[in-house]
């Protein structure tokens, strides 16, 4: 087995001349180059099986001059030196107990430039290492290290030895260390914190004498924390030293000088100069720069404090998701230079940062609440009541530059620009008391000026639209003769239209072009639109509307209502004429038209007749346009806030605190007759027979209930990247706001989006996928008037500034003079994301969906990229294979795994669930033509967790061709909660609320139908459930559910067979904490769904019998025919514990139609009899007979509790448990053998994802450029008798290089004496084999290069056929580890396991195999 993807919490970061950035995960080095833009260059696995902590660089001046490598630097580009000679870097790589040597290549002349070497070998410790230094004054590789026991070595990496070790005499456990070290041993002073919450600082070489074991005294000890520390950082041009502690604070102590010549240990009495709290959780890092200290902690956030302003938090740089930051890096700027910041997370993600020195004030970034408002100084003596941004639509006008409008009680508009308020427009005086105000920017005909364009509605029906700079060019427009309850700017298919909601539900629509006249005075010319007519209801006006184009160019709008509805209205659709409106609508006509006669003479005069400017808009509002689809209350009963458009999909906002993703799509054929016919029953016309269609629901955060607008979260993409792609691509359209700009061959997916609203007396935006606030404003709730800066509509850039009104006042987040934040290049909310992260904590389950291949006319399309760039585009371009995974922290994370290169790329995050997720299972089909299959997948998912939720999915992957990456749609079916239906039950009062802890344990799919899904579940609460989602009908009914167990339920699966006449049968397995395991015949159940019947029939196990001591955490099942001498089946049942035990039972299945129960097999079984008896004697004759045929298990198959077990191929287990280990083993009829283990890096492992695969030729996964892992070791646990476990590797490693970048082979495999003994209920092994008993090993190794594998079959023609066909193919296998963190492995020569499997079985069949196996158990004959 060998690593082929990881994610893993990044543990360990450092800088490198401000040019690359080293990361370690797990114990994987990767180095990032920062210029011209960051991006992953080299990896390489280091530290085997331990964890990377830190690295360290070697001076580059102790560096040793070569020939071939010298550390000379020639004029620099790029951040690389441009010398024709190559560079090259040493590291000191540490972690766990373990150091190693790491030479980082620099080479401009190669096409890969940055390579890395392994120098030496593994140095392994007796203590945990948590510090290293490189001696300067040395040129050899001697390395300080400071151990866990206040200790400090002075090691030779390259032999591997220990020349020096020196002792505190205060020998307490240390937390962490810091190294000062000089040029030399005797300089060395250590400073450690203790697990007593102290700072003890000593001098390991200032010990006289040569012993060995010499101690030495504490210099100083410093006092004050009250928890342990976890980070120590020392600056040496003020004297400071700071530490970060469990207590949440990090101080900062004055102690003067410390280290250098004659290892000085600074003042004699240290004194704390700043305690700073600001972190909400523990503390992990801490560095001091000059003015500044950055700290990171479990809060995942990392806090810039300003040490000159009195130590208040200037910054705050989150990006992470839950879990905290695990490590932390800055990089030296020295004057006004950019500064790098680095975090690695628990999620396994690194942001980056850049920061200028120069900045001094506070960012806009941060989290925290801007609690200083700035009042813009309304002058007047009236009140404000509505203001609106007056600024271009992607303006990039800086923020005192930004110019609003407000509108008073008195209908008196003002302008604010640079600080100064000016009167712009006064009304009449019915605009007197009520107003409602919008504005917008468009661009005159003709022209390229832009133009702000202002419109106000009144209670008369009246609607004044006036150019803010020339508000004397305005005009009077008429909507009814009622209140006009919105105005609403919206661009459509001729330009820009006005929206006004008038009385009686009709909202009437112009469209409105500037003109430039000669004299450079503005004309707006007015066309009237066919007006809205919204379904009746109590609450009937317009609050949001959107344009959008169909497949026949028919314009389509996407309208939200105040009574919470969403609306389709097409032009030239349904088209409704009421006689009695027609009177209303001609005065309307008239009044309008005589106030705009009123003001012709400011106008330009170039408009038709009043008379025939009356009758076109009198035939026009004759015509009123109904919906052609509905969406009635969708989003309550407190209206729809705001609908959006991007890239094909809509988005909608409501007071109900959630967002609803929805498209528009065909009317089904069984709805179509019903929408051929309007309330009068009149056939309407909808030629393309639309409707609208949810897609999916998202919550904001708990509290957040009025949403205000969706804001799309712009790619991370560095400034040159940008630049590049639109000189490579010019006409590439980045979003498509129109439908036909979306291309034909991809379909609309969804993007990442943050929920703009309020929470409570705060405006906040907030990130569903991050679940964090990115921004926090204390207005006052949200009954008044705002707008955002920057006017970017729907675009979050990562910073912004409110201004809204509050108690008369007229206020903003930011002060005019002030530029919200956008430090540099990268201060965009979150940083870059180097590496994307996945989840913050555990991962609990894992399901994979199956592979998406990417398009040769993709790869074809790199005309004009570079070689490298082409190179990269062709790897990334093969398959990738789609898992889900749900975590701890309540989401779901759809994942695209490349396994050549290892990248790992986000999908799409679920955040449905109000707990954590335990269980998911998916049924996958492809999607599309038969040629395009391997480009598209249609998957239904289920998961299920805490509080008995459960969630059903529609994932719709596909590949995009712009990206070059998979894409995915998420569509929510349906969810399902116990505590709900208890919720919907009449006199629940009288009635005992379901248990709000039940969770789910364990989800399986017992039958996939047309109409339905059957779902099987494991319950806490000592039930197992069976239910039925409709995925037509978007529901989830309960079919029955039964309490046999009396115990949490922890495990269930299924098992499908068929007898010989087609006959299908349903076999569910179901395991709880006593260690029994219960099967039940779901054949009825699966055949008839039908769950009218009032007191449905509980279902009776046909079979239960006891495999472990404790709970079963995994089942493994399936089938195997007999012969056709046989009847029935065998049904091989595998079991894992928390006991550590696997245990395989094996089921005899006869089926009803057989007559007989048969007993060819020998004698009785004891144990069957006492099992099934009470069972088998109320079997009716027609159902299936069920027999414990075999019983064989492993008392110690991990040294914790088996996690996760799955079937790889016939006869090939996997295992993995929280020993961190992830076993294979192979079963034959009668026995379990361990084949190989590999010592996992994932931590807590608790699920797994197995699934097969073909290599041809080696192909895959030895690309050039993908991250290796050749340095890994594989562990295998031996097994002798009298002995439970050992450990005995081989470590035969071969080192070469290969085009200019280096590998490492290693033939790490098991040297087993014995084969494991299975165990039988007596306790008398089941198996022994032929090589046993002559004393040979089982384990026939091959010198193939593939890896080494293990032959049950003791002949020579068996190795002979096994050996022919490992040469015809190769097949590999794929194994997923989730826990905390991900790993993908490659477990080759499967296809070996999967023909001696077959052959073991023909073999039994045909009678030729002699088992030297005595099975105790067996099936009873009647």
């Amino acid at each position: 087995m060998e690593t082929a993807a990881l994610v893993a919490p990044v543990t360990a970061l450092e800088f490198l001349q401000d040019s690359f950035l080293l990361t370690g995960e797990g114990p994987v080095l990767m180095v990032y180059s920062l210029q011209p833009r960051p991006k992953a260059r080299a990896s390489v696995s280091v530290l085997q099986h331990y964890r990377i902590h830190g690295i360290r660089p070697r001076s580059q001046a102790t560096v040793p001059a070569r020939s071939s490598a010298t550390g000379t630097y020639g004029e620099k580009k790029h951040g690389l030196s441009s010398t024709a000679e190559p560079n090259f870097y040493d590291l000191a790589v540490f972690g766990g107990k373990a150091v190693r040597l790491v030479r980082l290549h620099v080479d401009l002349q190669e096409e890969d430039p940055l390579h890395l070497e392994i120098l030496g070998p593994l140095t392994e410790l007796q203590d945990w290492a948590l510090d290293v230094r490189w001696l300067s004054g040395d040129k050899d590789s001697l390395l300080c290290v400071a151990v866990a026991h206040n200790s400090a070595l002075l090691l030779d990496v390259k032999t591997g030895t220990s020349l020096l070790q020196r002792s505190c005499l205060e020998g307490c456990l240390l937390y962490s260390a810091l190294l000062l070290i000089h040029e030399s041993w005797a300089d060395a002073v250590l400073v450690g914190g203790t697990v007593f919450n102290q700072l003890v600082l000593w001098k390991p070489g200032g010990v006289e004498g040569s012993g060995y074991e010499c101690k030495a005294p504490v210099e100083r000890r410093l006092l004050g924390h009250s928890g342990v520390i976890f980070s120590i950082s020392y600056f040496q041009e003020k004297g400071w030293l700071a530490s970060a502690s469990d207590d949440r604070s990090v101080r900062v102590w004055g102690v003067g000088a410390l280290g250098g010549p004659g290892g000085k240990c600074g003042d004699l009495n240290p004194a704390c100069l700043r305690v700073l709290y600001g972190h909400q959780a523990r503390v992990f890092s801490v560095h001091l720069s000059p003015g500044k200290v950055f700290s990171a902690g479990e809060d995942g956030a990392c806090l810039v404090w300003d040490w000159a302003g009195g130590g208040k938090v200037v910054q705050t740089l989150k990006g992470h998701r839950a879990g905290g930051v695990r490590a932390l890096a800055v990089s030296e700027g020295t004057g006004d230079e950019e500064r790098w910041v680095a975090t690695g997370g628990a999620d396994g993600g690194v942001r980056l940062w850049s920061l200028r020195k120069s900045e001094e004030r506070k960012e806009n970034m941060e989290e925290a609440v801007t609690e200083k408002l700035t009042d813009l100084k309304f002058p007047g003596h009236s009140t404000p009541k509505v203001v609106c941004v007056a600024a271009k639509e992607g303006e990039t006008a800086s923020w005192s530059q930004s110019k609003f409008v407000v509108c008073t009680d008195q209908g008196i508009v003002y302008q604010y620009c640079s600080g100064q308020w000016e009167i712009v427009w006064q009304g009449a005086p019915d605009f007197q008391s009520y107003c409602v105000m919008e504005t917008v920017s468009i661009t005159a005909k003709d022209s390229t000026a832009k133009v702000h364009l202002c419109a106000l509605g009144n209670l008369s029906g009246s609607i004044q639209v006036f150019p803010i700079a020339h508000p004397q060019s305005g005009i009077l427009l008429t909507g009814g003769s009622g209140k006009i309850h919105s105005v609403i700017w919206q661009e459509g298919k001729e330009g820009m239209c006005l929206l006004v909601s008038g009385a009686e539900g009709l909202v009437y629509r112009w469209c409105i072009e500037v003109k430039l006249n000669e004299n450079y005075s503005l004309a707006l010319k007015v066309n009237p639109l066919p007006p809205f007519l919204l379904p009746p209801c109590a609450k009937r006006w317009l609050l949001a509307a959107v344009c959008l184009r169909s497949r026949s160019q028919e314009t389509l709008w996407v309208c939200g209502d105040r009574r919470g509805s969403l609306l389709l209205f097409q032009e030239g659709g349904k088209l409704m004429q009421r006689k009695g409106d027609n009177a209303q609508v001609d005065e309307g006509l008239h009044t309008g038209t005589e106030q705009s006669e009123d003001e012709k003479n400011r106008s330009d005069g170039d408009g038709k007749s009043s008379i025939t400017e009356q009758r076109e808009n009198k035939e026009m509002h004759d015509l009123k346009l109904q919906p052609l689809s509905c969406l009635f209350g969708v989003h309550g009963k407190q209206g729809v806030t705001s609908v959006y458009e991007y890239q094909g999909l809509l988005y909608s906002t409501g007071r109900d605190g959630c967002v609803r993703v929805f498209r528009v799509q065909p009317t089904p054929p069984e709805k179509l007759e019903e929408n051929r016919k309007n309330s009068t029953g009149k056939p309407v016309e909808n030629k393309e027979r639309l409707q609208l269609e949810v897609l999916r629901v998202q919550r904001a955060c708990k509290g957040m209930e009025w949403l205000e607008r969706v804001l799309i979260l712009e790619p991370e993409i560095p400034e040159e990247e940008e630049v590049r792609e639109e000189c490579q691509n010019p006409s590439k359209t980045k979003q498509s706001f129109r439908g036909e700009e979306v291309k034909a061959d991809n379909k609309a997916r969804e993007v990442r989006f943050v929920i703009a609203g309020f929470h409570a007396v705060h405006f906040v935006v907030w990130d569903p996928v991050r679940q964090e606030r990115l921004l926090v404003v204390p207005c006052g709730g949200g009954h008044r008037s705002w707008t955002l800066w920057p006017p970017h509509k729907g675009v979050w850039p990562g910073f912004g500034a409110l201004v809204f009104i509050k108690n008369g006042a007229v206020l903003a987040s930011q002060p005019p003079g002030e530029e919200p934040s956008w430090a540099g290049r990268a201060g965009r909310t979150g940083g870059w994301g180097l590496r994307e992260g996945i989840h913050g904590r555990g991962i609990g389950c894992v399901c994979r969906l199956g592979r998406i291949e990417g398009t040769g006319k993709d790869i074809q399309a790199t005309g004009n990229m570079t070689e490298t760039e082409r190179r990269e585009v062709e790897r990334e371009g093969g398959h990738w294979e789609v898992v889900v995974t749900g975590g701890e922290d309540t989401s779901l994370t759809v994942l695209a795994v490349h396994p050549s290169s290892g990248n790992m790329k986000v999908l799409s995050v679920i955040t449905d669930h109000i707990s954590s997720v335990r269980t998911v299972t998916a049924v996958t089909r492809p999607e599309g033509e038969s040629a395009k299959q391997s480009q598209s997948l249609s998957a239904f998912l289920v998961s299920a967790g805490g509080r008995a939720q459960m969630q059903c999915y529609r994932l719709l992957i596909g590949w995009d061709s712009e990206r070059l990456a998979p894409s995915c749609q998420v569509i929510q079916v349906a969810g399902h909660r116990l505590d709900e239906q208890w919720e919907r039950r009449r006199n629940r009062h009288k009635t005992v609320k379901m248990d709000p802890e039940t969770r789910y344990m364990s989800v399986v799919v017992v039958d996939e139908r047309t109409d339905c899904v059957l779902l099987a579940l494991a319950c806490s609460d000592g039930a197992v459930r069976l239910f039925s989602v409709s995925e037509v009908k978007r529901q989830v009914d309960s079919l029955w559910e039964t309490f046999y167990h009396q115990r949490c339920v922890l495990s269930v699966a299924t098992c499908s067979l068929e007898d010989g006449k087609g006959k299908r049968y349903k076999l569910l397995f179901s395991a709880a904490t006593d260690g029994k395991v219960a099967v039940w015949d779901l054949t009825e159940a699966s055949s008839s769904t039908d769950n009218s019947s009032s007191a449905p029939t509980l279902p009776i196990p046909c079979l239960d019998f006891p495999a472990h001591q404790s709970g079963i955490n995994s089942l493994a099942v399936w089938a195997e025919k007999l012969g056709q001498q046989e009847d029935g089946c065998l049904v091989t049942v595998a079991s894992g514990g928390d006991d550590g035990q696997l245990t395989v039972s094996t089921i005899r299945v006869h089926y009803p139609e057989d007559g007989k129960t048969g007993g060819s097999r020998g004698g009785d079984s004891q144990i069957s009899e006492m099992l099934i008896s009470s069972q088998t004697q109320f079997q009716p004759p027609n159902q299936l007979r069920l027999h414990l045929h075999a019983h064989f298990h492993i008392p110690l198959a991990h040294a914790a509790p088996l996690t996760a077990l799955k079937l790889l191929t016939p006869g090939l287990l996997v295992s993995t448990s929280s020993d961190q280990r992830v076993c294979l083993w192979r079963l034959c009829s009668t026995s379990i053998s361990h084949r190989r283990t590999l010592c996992s890096h994932i931590a807590d492992a608790a699920g797994l994802a197995v699934w097969e695969g073909h290599i041809i030729e080696g192909k895959e996964g030895n690309e050039k450029g993908s991250p290796r892992f050749e340095s890994e070791q594989e562990i295998a646990i031996v097994r002798r008798k009298g002995s439970q476990a050992g450990l005995e590797t081989e470590d035969k490693t071969r080192e070469g290089k290969i085009g200019g970048r280096f590998y490492k082979e290693t033939d790490d495999e098991a040297k087993v004496g014995e084969p494991v003994k299975a165990v039988s209920e007596t306790g008398d092994p089941v198996c022994k084999t032929s090589d046993e008993n002559e004393g040979g090993s089982r384990y026939q190794t091959e010198t193939d290069s593939v890896g080494k594998t293990e032959s049950e079959v003791n002949t020579d023609t068996g190795l002979k056929d096994c050996c022919e066909i490992r040469g015809k193919r190769e097949k590999t296998g794929w194994v997923l580890v989730c826990g905390q963190g991900l790993q993908l492995l490659r477990v080759k020569n499967t296809e070996m396991d999967a023909e001696m499997w077959k052959e073991e079985r023909i073999k039994r069949e045909r009678g030729k195999v002699n088992h030297s196996v005595k099975v105790t158990l067996q099936e009873k004959a009647t």
